[in-house]
């Protein structure tokens, strides 16, 4: 038996597909709002890290 058989034996298997993908959205929306909202002070000071010692 092959593996596209199992899914197909599960009920409402389509639904996975649209939580991951509703999952991903929401993360990634929210990456995007924080790098945006960042103070440009904060990422100047961040971006110097590796260098100060």
């Amino acid at each position: 038996m092959k593996f596209i058989n199992y899914l197909e034996s599960i009920t409402d298997v389509s639904i996975y597909p649209l939580t991951s993908l509703f999952i991903f959205v929401i993360f990634f929306a929210g990456v995007l709002y924080r790098v945006l909202r960042e103070d440009k002070a904060s990422i100047e000071e961040q971006k110097n890290i590796p260098f100060d010692l």
